[in-house]
């Protein structure tokens, strides 16, 4: 850039301008040369490469690959992060839970019909029943002309009859009427579960209907739990209908769910949200590649397909939703780490080029070169060391994230707070009960925003508010008879 001949200018002038004043040629030169010397931009040079060096390595110690440095650095300026359900927030593995023949067909004819049509498949919830088949030892028929309908299901020839299965639009859209079985559908859905018709479309006759069930992986509720309190906004988007998306939403505790969304329709409902602020997008499947190329990350998941990984930013190794937060962590550690070290990188050059000029001459201050040579070195040094900082950054601790929380609605920043948490472990609770007393007891603390409990973890997830002591809330839960272990 215009930094060196900058410098060589600025040194060249401060040279003249003490020859001027009448000074000898070595002493002037000695000036000049002490301007050369300290400006030297190594540590400036420095300052970004090294942290993002630092922070790659920690994030590949951890199992999360960034692949460049531009997307170190855009990670931790997300504002918004998007989570697909299938897979990512649920485990991908769905089981079957319910099996509803129509009339004049039996359950084991409905699922080996089922079975055959989705086994060519390579759907997650086909994968369901075809493994539903296998358990019950229903033998699978072969299917000729298999077509796969993106976002509503497929059609295959058996026994010389087209079959469908898919979803209550994909029937309509055929002409055949599922109302029988819609008011079961409509249940199933409320209560989180996948409804799939199947139908003979020659015959136009609704042939039964399956539900399968994705359940939600453990730690999702708490990493999109640190996702908030980190002040960022969770959006669940799927190809689901919209009940049963809004069951698995409540239960991992999204702030927005955008169901019924088409693979196509994925990356246009990521374009309307980048007008809202930064978008980072997790994702697994090859239905999510084209928003995870949309969105400013894109975040996959290390057991999705070849596909999303190719098409995403950063890779998540361990497939775990809780290195989603520990990503952006990260990057914003590497964020800060780069502020630091360019304040150091400027902080020598602006109190040693000064002193190099002979500014403080009059008061009896000057720089020898060879002083500015260590002055220059020790900038490096600094740069360097902090860095190297980066090491000892704790990833997965969430105790720290104090968050500037913008809630983003309409393109208007409507919530301001800082925030943190701390975690308390707790001996002695048996039931949702005592969950409820302990909740009560710490959420009845001014500084404390909200406490989520749980006896089967003996963990209390505490969101503070302002400044207070371990041992007050150790002394809130104690007080109802319960120990408390530790605090982190």
């Amino acid at each position: 850039g215009i930094f060196v001949p900058t410098v060589i200018a600025l040194a060249a002038v401060t040279t003249l301008v003490w020859l001027l004043l009448g000074h000898g040629a070595g002493y002037a030169l000695a000036r000049g040369i002490s301007v050369l010397v300290i400006s030297c931009p190594c540590a400036l040079g420095l300052a970004t490469p090294v942290a993002i060096m630092v922070g790659s390595g920690l994030g590949a110690k951890n199992g999360i690959l960034f692949k460049t440095a531009v997307s170190l650095e855009a990670a931790g300026r997300t504002e918004i992060v998007v989570l697909d359900k299938t897979g990512t927030i649920t485990t991908g593995e769905p089981k079957v839970t319910d099996i509803l023949p129509a009339g004049g067909i039996s359950e084991p004819e409905l699922l080996s019909l089922a079975a055959a049509l989705e086994n060519p498949s390579q759907h997650p919830l086909g994968a369901a029943i075809v493994r539903e088949a296998e358990t019950r030892e229903i033998p699978l028929q072969p299917v000729e002309g298999f077509t796969a309908i993106h976002g509503r299901g497929v059609r295959a020839v058996l026994k010389g009859g087209t079959y469908i299965a898919g979803n209550l639009p994909m029937l309509e859209e055929s002409g055949i009427g599922g109302l029988e079985l819609s008011e079961a559908a409509a249940r199933l859905s409320g209560e989180g579960k996948t409804p799939m018709f199947f139908a003979n479309e020659t015959e136009k006759q609704v042939l039964g209907l399956i539900a399968v069930a994705d359940t939600v992986k453990e730690d999702s509720p708490q990493a999109i739990k640190e996702l908030q309190n980190m002040g960022l906004k969770v959006v669940m988007l799927t190809g689901d209908n919209e009940r049963t998306a809004r069951a698995i939403g409540a239960q991992a505790g999204v702030d927005e769910v955008i169901a019924g969304v088409l693979p196509e329709g994925k990356e246009a409902v990521i374009r309307k949200l980048r007008t809202q602020g930064k978008v980072a997008m997790v994702g697994d499947g090859i239905n999510d590649a084209p928003a995870l190329t949309r969105a400013d990350t894109g975040i996959a998941i290390g057991a999705g397909t070849d596909v999303a990984l190719d098409a995403a930013d950063v890779v998540l190794m361990k497939s775990s939703l809780r290195d989603v937060p520990a990503a952006l962590r990260l990057s914003r550690a590497t964020l800060r780490n780069i502020h630091e070290n360019l304040f150091w990188a400027f902080f020598y050059n602006t109190i040693g080029i000064p002193l190099a000029m002979g500014v403080f001459i009059p008061l009896g201050l000057t720089l020898n070169p060879m002083f500015g040579a260590a002055a220059m070195s020790l900038s490096s040094f600094c740069v360097v060391s902090n860095a190297l900082r980066l090491n000892l950054f704790k990833l997965y601790d969430p105790r720290h994230d104090h968050r500037f929380k913008k809630r983003v609605e309409n393109n208007t920043i409507i919530k301001e707070t800082n925030t943190m948490t701390k975690t308390m472990k707790i001996k002695g609770m048996m039931c949702g009960h005592c969950e409820a007393r302990v909740k009560k007891a710490l959420e009845a603390l001014s500084q404390v925003e909200s406490a989520e409990v749980s006896h089967e973890s003996g963990t209390a997830v505490v969101t503070l508010n302002g400044d207070i002591s371990d041992g007050e809330l150790r002394k809130a839960v104690e007080e109802q008879d319960y120990e408390v272990v530790g605090i982190e």
